[in-house]
């Protein structure tokens, strides 16, 4: 027997993150401007345009580095297998940008972290076997738990990270309906 690289964008993806995550404990937060996404566009500054994208891969702390690792590793595979590496990879890519495009127009604050892939990836999971011409059950009921639960939460002051969710979940959910294949 033998380890196989299976997954390569979500394995990637994983290693990154935790790459920076290593990184920012080693410099003592010194790297975190690079990957939290702060509020305010400003066009003439590439640490805007970097962030925009970058700010998935940062990670507050352990804790929440393993929490969503866990559901990366866990669906990303299953994902990769069912859409191709190079279709979940340009998910991703929409999913990043139109979450970082959503806070820079409605919120002032920072965000880093993969929650928005998460719940991406969570919705996009409940459609792995989808029939041409149906809405899988799973869907309906994915949407109802987890992102009704964000929609709960949403409400309590800090809503910040539960509107990451949500739009990563929309976009799981669009992606689920019309990226067939």
């Amino acid at each position: 027997m033998r380890i196989s690289f299976n997954a390569p964008v979500t394995l990637i993806f994983a290693i990154l993150c935790t790459f920076v995550l290593a990184l920012d404990k080693i410099f003592l937060g010194s790297t975190n401007v690079l990957f939290t996404m702060s509020p305010g566009f400003d066009f003439r500054n590439w640490v805007s345009y970097f962030t925009s994208f970058s700010y998935v891969f940062g990670h507050a702390d352990i804790n929440h580095l393993m929490g969503n690792m866990a559901f990366i590793l866990l669906l990303g595979p299953v994902l990769e297998e069912r859409y191709g590496a190079k279709h979940l990879l340009i998910m991703m890519a929409i999913t990043t940008l139109a979450t970082s495009i959503f806070f820079y127009l409605f919120f002032n604050e920072r965000i880093l972290g993969a929650s928005g892939i998460v719940f991406m990836f969570i919705v996009l999971t409940s459609f792995a076997n989808r029939q041409k011409n149906t809405i899988p059950l799973t869907f309906i009921l994915v949407c109802l738990i987890f992102l009704g639960q964000e929609v709960v939460a949403s409400l309590s002051e800090d809503n910040v990270s539960q509107t990451a969710h949500l739009a990563g979940g929309a976009l799981g959910g669009v992606f689920g309906l019309f990226w067939f294949r």
